[in-house]
């Protein structure tokens, strides 16, 4: 699923600080979660927590919905973010290279963090498939480059529906994060 890429620099600013995308991935696995339980969660002040949401919210990225009593908790309002700097002026493109970088250290530190606690993990999660890292380079044109991306997200689709329904996933599921990445060499 892909929606319209973000062209406005202010919105891309907005998600060039680390601490947004480890609050955006935290909205995204854990739902619905005050600026008190973010900062339970993630280890940063509930002022810091709060200030970060407030500007997600300023630029559409997550708003706050009716909780128990007066609780306001925060949810994404859209799990998918296209950036690009494609056909954007200088200052959006710097700004959305700028949220890019910052995506890929948190999807670097959250791998990091997860291979240090592997050896915590239940037995039937250590064993071969449950944690992996492949690399892998293909020469392809560019009409397979798309039919295999497009195969991919199909594959990761089937499991999308248990994100926004827990009643869906099975005993025993866990948030499990692929990462998949595709660059094309330059020459």
């Amino acid at each position: 699923m892909t929606d319209a890429p973000i062209t406005d620099p202010k919105a891309l600013r907005a998600l060039s600080h680390p601490f947004r995308w480890k609050l955006i991935n935290l909205l995204n696995e854990e739902g619905p979660s005050t600026a008190t339980q973010c900062s339970a969660k993630l280890g940063e002040s509930v002022a810091s927590c709060s200030y970060h949401l407030n500007m997600l919210a300023k630029y559409g990225f997550v708003a706050e919905v009716e909780g128990p009593g007066r609780q306001k908790p925060w949810q994404l309002v859209n799990r998918h973010q296209t950036i690009t700097s494609e056909g954007l002026d200088d200052e959006s493109a710097m700004a959305a290279e700028a949220a890019v970088v910052a995506l890929l250290d948190n999807e670097y530190e959250r791998t990091r963090e997860r291979l240090r606690q592997h050896d915590r993990l239940p037995e039937e999660w250590r064993a071969p498939g449950g944690i992996g890292i492949n690399s892998s380079t293909k020469f392809l044109t560019i009409d397979e480059l798309i039919e295999l991306q497009n195969e991919l997200r199909a594959v990761l689709g089937r499991y999308s529906e248990r994100m926004d329904r827990p009643e869906l996933r099975p005993d025993g599921a866990r948030p499990v994060r692929f990462f998949l990445s595709t660059t094309v060499s330059p020459d």
